[in-house]
């Protein structure tokens, strides 16, 4: 049951609280993984970017219904079809008291588009980026670009000067290179970190001199990693923490029932999916050698409709999924409620087209999934093991933390054959999943095009799509290309998941589709 104050974009905790304390507050709550670390620009992932843009900000950031409001940025405007012109608020300080400047823009920039930066993709079509003055900067792409602007809500800023006295002006890559940026963070948000404890604890405390009015009335954040379901919700249940999620299915009516603790759910834009790896010429992980099964379409439209998602969603999330066949879901902007038909299991089918692909038998192959990412991102991979064992095709499954395992699977390892991912457009664009998930890997585009598919048409219609003005015809591209991936079956879409969390009553916060956190918005009794 989604509750009644469910608004256009996102879910807003209403009721519990009202009327606003004067006083400040703790909050502590707990989730099951850890962020990644402190630098901003490491990892596409939305735990990790939700927790950061408390501490860091964009230029542009999203509002409680998801839109687009100023931030470091008081205005901007498009001054020609490939030049845009922010001016930035004046008088923001960073958190150790200097002053932010187009400086610091210019940089971010730069050090966004670094190599060993994992969030390139946003940012790829500014050719560069020119300081005006100390309150005005340009940004020029290299070709007309449709949603710029939504395109800069993950921009976080960073400072000049203090990546420069820590020695930290080029992103480490996470699990192979160190940097103080990984550990340490600073700001102009309305937080500022005070300690961290990777896979523990981490709090943040008020920034006092941050330049907006603060709606929250928090003087101190505890963010805990609690990795064991029955353990995260026993601490809600205790009274050890304010608020958790992710929330089990199984342990929604136990909590609903429990007196001054509420439940809050609301359709999520990610889509959890499969992907195939078809860049190797063999699979290491399975049995079949001098080729790799995965690059005939036969086997990935056998492994579709081997896997039955309708009792996935029913019986193993227990209705808090949506079964999709499209890559991005309701709510982004190029979405088809007639495209979004998943394929309905047919096992017999999917044997027919293994033989056919010259796989009567079978093959071996390794799955890997995180284990502390997605609502029962285990237990769904674990049903899909017998899933495919119907069709002959056995799996060896390996799950483990999304810290391990976004750093086996993403950039820039890409090591592994088959996976289970979630994606949210960070523009909340078909844009953005075409271009970083299924466009052709060239070290700006297919960031997280994991498995390296390549289609050729696909790419030439993912380039018209980004610098289309035409709304029209644009939305019929997008159309064009998602017919493309599903022909391919270049990836299995499987559900989009809806978001639960659970709170004590007297907190009044903001949960948004997106799945973003915002402490910003929070205040307590």
């Amino acid at each position: 049951m989604i509750p009644n104050c469910l608004r256009l974009g996102g879910l807003i905790f209403a009721g519990a609280f009202a009327a606003q304390s004067a006083s400040a507050a703790t909050l502590r709550w707990a989730s099951d993984g850890d962020v990644n670390a402190m630098d901003p620009t490491t990892r596409q992932e939305t735990v990790q970017l939700s927790f950061l843009a408390n501490i860091y900000e964009p230029l542009v950031r999203r509002n409680r219904s998801l839109g687009l409001e100023p931030s470091l940025a008081v205005s901007w405007e498009q001054t020609s079809p490939t030049v845009w012109r922010f001016h930035l608020r004046p008088n923001v300080k960073w958190q150790d008291g200097s002053a932010f400047t187009a400086d610091d823009v210019v940089f971010s920039l730069k050090r966004i588009q670094e190599p060993s930066s994992s969030m390139r993709a946003p940012l790829s079509p500014v050719k560069e980026a020119r300081k005006i003055d100390d309150l005005t900067v340009e940004f020029e792409t290299h070709l007309p670009d449709p949603i710029f602007v939504q395109e800069q809500t993950n921009f976080m800023i960073m400072s000049k000067a203090w990546c420069e006295a820590h020695n930290a002006t080029v992103p480490a890559t996470i699990g192979k290179e160190d940097n103080y940026a990984l550990h340490n963070a600073m700001g102009t948000g309305p937080f500022r970190l005070l300690s961290r404890e990777p896979d523990r604890k981490t709090v943040l405390e008020r920034n006092p001199g941050w330049w907006d009015k603060p709606e929250h009335n928090l003087d101190r954040v505890e963010f805990n990693v609690i990795s064991s379901a029955p353990t995260r919700v026993a601490a809600l249940l205790s009274g050890e923490v304010d608020v958790v999620y992710s929330v089990p299915p199984q342990d929604l009516a136990r909590i609903r029932q429990t007196a001054g603790l509420k439940v809050f759910e609301t359709p999520e834009l990610r889509t959890i999916y499969l992907g195939f790896n078809q860049s190797r010429d063999e699979l290491p992980s399975s049995d079949i050698k001098g080729k790799n099964p995965f690059r005939d379409v036969r086997v990935r439209q056998a492994i579709s409709l081997a896997i039955d998602e309708p009792a996935i969603a029913s019986k193993v999330m227990l209705g808090l999924g949506h079964p999709t066949g499209l890559m991005w879901g309701a709510g982004i902007n190029g979405y088809d409620a007639k495209q979004d038909v998943h394929p309905k299991a047919d096992p017999a089918r999917a044997k027919e087209l293994l033989t056919e692909a010259g796989y009567p038998e079978g093959f071996k192959v390794g799955l890997d999934c995180p284990n502390d990412r997605y609502i029962m991102d285990e237990q769904i991979c674990t049903a899909v093991v017998p899933m495919l064992a119907r069709i002959g095709i056995k799996v060896n499954l390996t799950a483990q933390t999304k810290t391990k395992f976004f750093t086996q699977i993403l950039n820039p390892n890409y090591n592994t054959d088959f996976w289970m991912l979630g994606w949210t457009p960070s523009t909340y664009d078909a844009h953005n999943a075409l271009y970083t998930l299924l466009g052709t890997r060239d070290g700006k585009r297919g960031e997280v095009n994991v498995g390296g598919y390549s289609n050729a048409a696909l790419d030439d219609l993912i380039t018209k799509i980004g610098v289309e003005t035409d709304q029209a015809k644009r939305t019929d591209m997008i159309r064009q290309a998602a017919v493309i991936v599903q022909t391919d079956v270049a990836t299995l879409p499987l559900h989009q998941q809806v978001v639960v969390w659970a709170a004590k009553e007297g907190i009044d916060l903001a949960q948004l589709a997106d799945n973003t956190f915002p402490y910003r918005y929070v205040k307590m009794k």
